[in-house]
């Protein structure tokens, strides 16, 4: 007999994405069992293609039973309903752009595009948060995700999580995005000491003593709360929750600064099994 209460979560970010069956009577991993995998985001799309499908292929043939839905969590620009990739100038999936990919993915693994639905990386990470650390009874929580890309969320009692969608909101001589991610922290530090890092994790493991770390660190909080301020006063609300690699050094931005206690913050702690939960949730 078919049960259809195994979906295929999915969690597609910049370096990686990630896989894994979701039982939605109980809404988690079947099995704790997660495919992963490494993505060259800057590839061919021939070949992101190919790497998304096998990682996907790889967790279906665990399940249990028949697989009808895929949900992905895919980060934006994306048109979500149509499942066209939007994404450009990013230094991730330009070869995507415009392109048709619930079609081109539905193809790879012999299914229907019907069967693929996609949403927000941000929107499901908050989901998946606020369902696990029981924070529904407020009346809205943001979400932001820092890594590769800036994510934002809302979500409203009741309601589904939505993309916020201000990554690309104007901010210094720039946008937000280009002040909170990866490669900021590798820019900045190669500006203020003339070394070159491959992110943040690298410089906090060679470099935190350094004055270096000590301008970057300072110019980071600021970016940051001005980013929250800003999200706070457009959506009204001050609880927060922060996810994304960058997230984990969270304390060491925000924990001596005394302008973050206006909000309350908490820090994700699904990682990556968050946005497969909320990806997962749309069949729901």
């Amino acid at each position: 007999m078919l049960q259809d209460n195994y979906v295929v979560g999915v969690d597609i970010g910049g370096t990686h994405i990630s896989a894994c069956i979701i039982d939605t009577k109980q809404w988690n991993i079947y099995l704790e069992n997660v495919a992963r995998s490494h993505v060259f985001s800057q590839g061919d799309a021939k070949t992101i293609l190919q790497t998304w499908s096998s990682a996907i292929s790889d967790i279906v043939a665990t399940s249990p039973a028949p697989i009808q839905f895929i949900g992905i969590a895919m980060p934006g620009p994306f048109d979500y309903e149509n499942g066209i990739s939007k994404i450009q100038g990013q230094s991730k999936y330009d070869h995507l752009y415009n392109q048709d990919i619930k079609s081109l993915l539905a193809k790879e693994l012999g299914l229907s595009p019907m069967s693929i639905h996609f949403i927000n990386d941000a929107a499901a990470f908050l989901q998946g948060e606020i369902f696990v650390q029981q924070l529904q009874t407020n009346k809205r929580i943001l979400g932001i995700t820092l890594g590769t890309g800036l994510g934002s969320a809302v979500w409203n009692q009741g309601e589904k999580a939505f993309d916020a969608a201000l990554w690309n909101s104007p901010y210094g001589d720039c946008i937000f995005e280009e002040f909170l991610v990866t490669r900021w922290f590798i820019k900045r530090f190669k500006e203020v000491s003339g070394k070159d890092v491959t992110g943040l994790k690298d410089i906090l493991d060679h470099h935190r003593e350094t004055d270096e770390f000590q301008i970057i660190k300072d110019e980071y909080a600021k970016h940051l709360f001005d980013f929250m301020q800003f999200f706070a006063e457009k959506h009204a609300a001050e609880i927060f929750i922060v996810g994304g690699n960058i997230a984990k050094a969270l304390p060491i931005f925000i924990s001596d600064r005394k302008e973050f206690e206006r909000f309350q913050i908490y820090t994700a702690i699904l990682g990556e099994k968050a946005a497969m939960i909320g990806a997962a949730s749309i069949f729901n």
